[in-house]
This record gives C-alpha cells, structure tokens and sequence, in this order.
C-alpha cells in the first residue's frame, strides 16, 4: 500500500527489507536524507561589511558607498562600509585578511594592497596569499599636474626644465609608498630627471599645497585633480594610463607625450578573505558586476574619474599578481623604503 506524506502519495519499490524499511522510515520523517541544494540556506543570510582603509570622504570610501548602497538593494541584505584608515591600508587589509572566510567581510583594495607588500617589513598579510579576489570594480589613471605659475605646457617642457634645474622641482603626493608618489618615481626614472618627493598625510593636502605654489608638480588621480584643473588652478600636462580617459578625452597619455611604454593605472576592487568557498565568490562577483552595469553607478563613477572594469574573479586575481610584480621591481630599483 503507498504510504503518504505531506497528503501526497509516495511508492517506494524495494527489494530488500532494510531498503523497505529505510524507505518507511524516511516517509514518516525520522530518516533524515542530506538536504539538497534547494534546502540550503542561499547566501547572505545577514548584514555584509565592506572594509576601507582610508577615512570617510575620500576616492576609496566614496566608490564604496556607491557600491555598498546598490548592494544593499541587490542582496537584498545590508551592506555596511567600515572605515579602518591607517597605515596606507595596512589595519584594513590585515582585519580583512583575519576575518572568517564567509563572505560576510569584504576590503574595497586599492594600490596599496599591491604596493605594500614590497614597502614595509614585516607585513601580517599577503596580497595574494590571503585573500579571494572577487572582481575589480574600476580603474583610475593619475594625472600630471603642475602649478600654472611653472612656465612648461607639455610634457616636453617639463622634462626639459627639470634637467636644467636638477633636485630643484618639489613632488608632493599622498605619502611614501602612494600611487602619486610611485607615479613620480617611475616618471623619473623613465626621463632621467630629478624631482624632491614631498610626503604628506593626505592627497588633499599635497593638493592645497601645490594649489597654494609651494610645490610645483604632483600625480594625483583624476577623482582628485580634476575640480582644480576644471577651475584652473592647476594645469594638466598628462595622463598616466596607456588609453585616455573618458574623463578627460582631450588629455594626451604621457607615452603619447613622449615617456613611451609609461603606465599606472590605479584600481579599486573587492577582495574577502582566502578560504571563502567558490559560490559564494560567484554570487558575490555576480552582484557586483550587476551593480557595475547600472547606468547610474556607471555614470557615477565616469564623473568622477574612474572607468567601471566588472571583471571575473579570476581575471582579478591575474591583475593583482602583475600588480604587485610591477611594483616590487620599480620599489627595489629606486631604493625606496617607508620612513613613518
């Protein structure tokens, strides 16, 4: 006779007494199969922390809150931007890397992630050890700008007045080891020329400074650099990526200026810890690209310099790994060290 369950008929053919029996017991609910894929809790299931190493305000955690703010609508799970600032992303990046590999903590990763690593001694992460790469979310080229009161329009005329006045030129950037200040290295070192590096706490200080004249050139992004070159106050001589910006179409690549082969590129992606299972790495990338494509996120992020990637988690991975090759060539051949 069919034996029912959930007042639905269910026949069980066995041949055997222990299969009849199992059958028996399973139709009453006191043998317990393994759940399937459908039983399984879907992901996420609570609150999400994207991790930023920088203060509240900035590139980094202003691209955050644009990301975290979609995903929130797209996980229909809140996303919560926590603020980590220090040490050039070295507290954010650790924390990131300590936490549970559940998908539940991100790192919104910049330059830092892959420049460190060759910086600092001792460092308690590795960038491509101990973290899943999810997808990088943009790229953003740095620009190089000048005070106005400089008498050089190209890229040309810059070259040329640093080799007259050697030591001479000041080049201010966000700090030891930032993308602005490894842009200027790797300026330098492509045309033969002498700059004095200025370090300071904050791009938007080095910004006022040079604003203000008391230096001279710096490589801030163009999230940064572009009200003051859009108002003026400064003057734009390059872009530091291979491809113009959409940003600024009008602005020559410095290898279209002369520094042929020169490039840095800056990035913003996501990362969780190493260990977070594959699917959970798929549903994540899955969600974020979808936010990636989004008219208004992608307007956004072209406003204010940065040009939408969406990329696939392994081509992610493969970024960072020529990233951090890039870097740690450039930092040992300059002998540049982190004094804090």
């Amino acid at each position: 006779m069919p034996l029912t369950e959930a007042g639905r008929s269910r026949v069980f053919i066995c041949a055997s007494e222990s299969c009849r029996l199992s059958a028996t017991l399973t139709a009453l609910g006191l043998l317990h199969s393994p759940p399937t894929l459908a039983q399984t809790p879907s992901f996420p299931q609570r609150p999400l922390h994207l991790i930023v190493g920088f203060a509240a305000g900035g590139s980094t955690d202003i691209i955050a809150r644009v990301i975290a703010q979609k995903l929130t609508e797209t996980l229909q799970q809140p996303v919560v931007v926590d603020n980590r600032a220090g040490a050039n992303g070295n507290i954010a990046a650790e924390a990131t890397a300590k936490a549970a590999p559940d998908g539940y903590t991100m790192l919104m990763a910049a330059n830092g992630l892959t420049i460190n690593v060759s910086l600092y001694q001792n460092l308690l992460y590795d960038p491509l050890r101990d973290f899943s790469p999810i997808t990088q979310v943009a790229e953003i080229p740095n620009v190089l700008v000048v005070h106005p009161s400089l008498p050089v329009r190209s890229v040309d005329e810059l070259i040329t007045l640093a080799k007259a006045r050697p030591g001479q030129l000041t080049h201010g950037s966000s700090g030891t080891g930032s993308p602005g200040h490894m842009a200027g290295e790797l300026f330098k070192m492509m045309t033969s020329v002498s700059f004095v590096h200025v370090p300071y706490k904050s791009s938007a200080q080095a910004l006022i400074d040079l604003v203000g004249g008391n230096i001279q050139l710096a490589f801030p992004t163009t999230f940064v650099a572009m009200p003051q070159i859009n108002s003026g106050k400064l003057r734009a001589l390059g872009i530091t990526s291979m491809k113009r910006s959409r940003s600024l179409p009008a602005m020559p690549t410095l290898d279209e200026a002369g520094v042929r082969g020169y490039e840095v590129v800056g990035f913003y992606g996501i990362v969780a810890p190493a260990g977070v299972a594959p699917e959970i790495i798929a549903r994540l990338n899955r969600a974020i690209t979808q936010v990636l494509r989004m008219p208004d996120v992608e307007a956004r992020l072209l406003r204010d310099g940065a040009e939408p990637v969406a990329s696939t988690a392994a081509e992610f991975r493969s970024y960072l790994e020529v990233d951090v090759n890039k870097w740690r060539r450039l930092i040992a051949a300059a002998g540049i060290r982190f004094q804090p």
